[in-house]
């Protein structure tokens, strides 16, 4: 998360167009605008801003400009001291004097500073209202008209871009580029910016657009001691220029290294990307924003500047926020190591159409390839910057400490400015890395933000990758149990499935029945002692055991005869022709090695039954009970003698009778045959005696 970021606003008396800080003071921010030429009541200035406190910035001085010309377009501070400043700025000449074909484009100004006072950037101002504005000197140094005189019959032309090389301390040369706005063909001009006011002889190379082509952005970095590289971007196309030397003229041509493809033939959309501006980080890196077409979004390309006649290779791309349909301004600040090996850290500033600032950081390392060092760190986002649209995005520029001082905080610097009249400047902390530098006394760099390494980068996110991974199949897996039946439902996931397939996938907890008993704790667990004494005897448990048996077999045979005396004649007779055919003796072929053992099996040897109700050896009788049959099981056949008949010693008049009641009674049918009621003993029945006794009545 991104510390609280301290910010100061001014609202000036015009619309600003234009910023820039001073390379060798970041305490001092000059601005510029107006309201061009004519009667607008408006004027035309250029401020002098005195940004020391974090929370508060004030005007120190302005250069009132003739309103009958126009506004500053662009501008930069060329060279500074401790007492004053010189600034170039782009401001046309009046439409009479271009109507004449004279058009001093390019303005030059020396701006005084008020006396160096002590920095108290990190102390909280107690006084009330403004702070006092100095009295300072402003002197016009020069005017030149650097560009070709225009041919078209409105003169629009203007100095639309104006850019400097950094500050060389030890040579104090500079190299500038300068670029047209609103002409039918655009041009863009190199010269030596060394100068307090640069002049036509000062021009080192003239680069001719073709018509309808205007230079976008422009940007100057020294490549080697003395040596410089220009790059620029038209709409589609990028192009970069060597010059050896400030003093010395370039004739060669700009050399393409990219360019925005055109669109597919088949496709849609006829439109294509457009660059919108650039910035070197280093002599072989070059940042560019790049605007979608339609306005659908912005991204960020970073660009490897080739050696040879070879064309650039994009090594990083970064998407923005898709609140950003735009990018309106682009600003990138160097945050420098103590020697040259050490890796520093760039900090970049996008300001989108929403009027929002994005905040990245990007680490490079000068001793591994582009390709494998670096990467887009986001830092923070800054929201609703302005009332209205952005016009001018610039960092400060950070000094490398010469000792390994920690006596004051250092911070980095962005001003924005806007068509609202505003100035607003926000001042970023700046941390000492590695963190142990202080206590160890080393060569110390600061960064925005603290630096990861690819290696633990690529580590973490491993991690977080692996991590939501299994997350997501523990979610999964758990959710399949539940709606199988495998787990309580925690998720309620069945609820998740339509009924249809509920009915069809999901099935009801298979344990919701069982009862799991909670492991005893080691401290509840009884004693061995107490254990043993509960564990019944050897003869205990034999008596147990005898005694349980002989009840299990009294029990068994009470419930044989119930269910015996229960069954139907058709049962029974079922049952007997199974089993006649069948021996269901049983013998005890085991022996038991234990002699105590032996009377326990002997015993038991009585009881053993042979069949379901050893029917073969059993008698069926059957008597009238009421107006039912009864059917019983005898053990005695000389007993069941005595209560009824076999079927084949009845009469005929006796068989029919029963037939017939056999018949009604469901358990007999003429099908059958009478052979299956052999052996079966029938009782006296009713409508025999009662027809002898009729019979014999009605005789008399």
């Amino acid at each position: 998360m991104a510390p609280s970021i301290a910010s100061a606003k001014l609202t000036l008396s015009y619309p600003l167009y234009a910023a820039d800080f001073d390379p060798s003071n970041s305490d001092f921010l000059v601005v510029g605008g107006g309201g061009g030429e004519g009667r607008s009541g408006v004027g035309n200035k250029i401020t002098l801003v005195d940004t020391s406190q974090k929370h508060e910035i004030s005007e120190v001085a302005d250069v009132d400009l003739s309103r009958s010309e126009d506004s500053v377009t662009s501008l930069a501070i060329a060279q500074s001291s401790d007492t004053s400043a010189i600034v170039f700025a782009g401001i046309n000449s009046s439409q009479a004097e271009q109507q004449a074909g004279r058009n001093d484009h390019l303005r030059s100004f020396r701006l005084g500073y008020p006396p160096r006072k002590e920095n108290k950037i990190n102390a909280k101002e107690d006084r009330e209202g403004e702070l006092p504005t100095a009295n300072v000197d402003t002197v016009a140094l020069g005017k030149a008209s650097l560009f070709n005189g225009s041919t078209d019959s409105k003169k629009e032309t203007y100095q639309r871009v104006l850019r400097l090389s950094p500050v060389n301390k030890d040579s104090g040369s500079r190299l500038g580029a300068i670029a047209t706005g609103l002409a039918s063909a655009g041009e863009v001009v190199i010269f030596d910016a060394s100068h307090d006011s640069p002049t036509q002889k000062d021009v080192r190379q003239r680069i001719q657009l073709g018509k309808g082509e205007e230079a976008a952005d422009i940007d100057v970095i020294e490549s080697k001691e003395g040596a410089y590289l220009v790059a620029y971007c038209t709409d589609y196309e990028v192009y970069v220029c060597n010059f050896p030397s400030v003093s010395q003229n370039n004739d060669s041509k700009p050399q393409f290294i990219h360019g925005t493809p055109h669109p597919d033939v088949f496709s849609s959309g006829k439109k294509r990307a457009t660059f919108r501006s650039l910035r070197f980080l280093t002599p072989s890196l070059l940042l560019l924003l790049q605007n979608q077409p339609n306005r659908s979004g912005a991204e960020l390309l970073l660009l490897e500047v080739p050696d040879n006649a070879d064309l650039g290779t994009v090594v990083l791309r970064k998407i923005l926020h898709r609140s950003i349909k735009s990018g309106s301004a682009l600003a990138t600040a160097l945050l420098p190591a103590s020697n040259s090996r050490q890796d520093v850290q760039h900090v970049i500033a996008i300001a989108g159409q929403d009027i929002s600032i994005t905040i990245l950081t990007l680490y490079h390392s000068p001793t591994r390839k582009a390709s494998s060092s670096l990467t887009f760190n986001a830092y923070t986002t800054l929201h609703n910057v302005h009332p209205l649209q952005m016009t001018a995005l610039v960092f400060s520029t950070f000094v490398h400490p010469t000792k390994n001082s920690y006596a004051l905080p250092y911070y980095l610097k962005l001003a924005s400015t806007s068509m609202s009249s505003t100035v607003l400047v926000h001042t970023f902390p700046l941390k000492p890395h590695p963190q142990t530098s202080r206590q160890q006394g080393l060569p110390a760099r600061f960064v925005l933000q603290q630096p990861v390494s690819g290696d633990m980068a690529q580590m973490s996110l491993s991690i977080i990758v692996s991590i939501i991974v299994v997350a997501l199949g523990a979610f999964l897996l758990q959710a399949w149990t539940e709606i199988r039946g495998g787990t309580p439902e925690y998720l309620g996931a069945k609820g998740w499935l339509s009924q249809r397939l509920q009915d069809y996938v999901a099935l009801p907890y298979m344990f919701e029945d069982v009862h799991v008993e909670m492991p005893v704790l080691p401290s509840e667990m009884p004693k061995l002692e107490e254990v043993r004494s509960k564990i019944p005897s050897r003869e205990n448990i034999k008596n147990f055991l005898k005694d349980d048996a002989s009840a299990i077999i009294d029990k068994a045979e009470s419930l044989k005869d119930t269910v015996a005396k229960s069954l139907s004649l058709r049962s029974l007779l079922s049952l007997r022709n199974k089993y006649s055919s069948r021996d269901y003796t049983a013998t005890s072929d085991d022996e038991d090695e234990d002699e105590d053992d032996e009377e326990y099996d002997q015993d038991n040897e009585e009881t053993t039954d042979t069949s379901p109700f050893d029917l073969p050896s059993k008698s069926i009788l059957v008597r009238e009970s009421g107006s039912s049959l009864s059917t019983e099981l005898h053990n005695d056949r000389c007993t069941v003698g005595e209560l009824g008949k076999p079927w084949e010693e009845l009469t005929k008049d006796q068989k029919d009778l029963w037939k017939t009641r056999l018949i009604e009674a469901g358990e007999w049918t003429y099908e059958e045959g009478e052979t299956v009621l052999k052996g079966v003993f029938f009782g006296q029945i009713g409508g025999l005696v009662g027809g002898i006794v009729g019979g014999m009545m009605g005789g008399s």
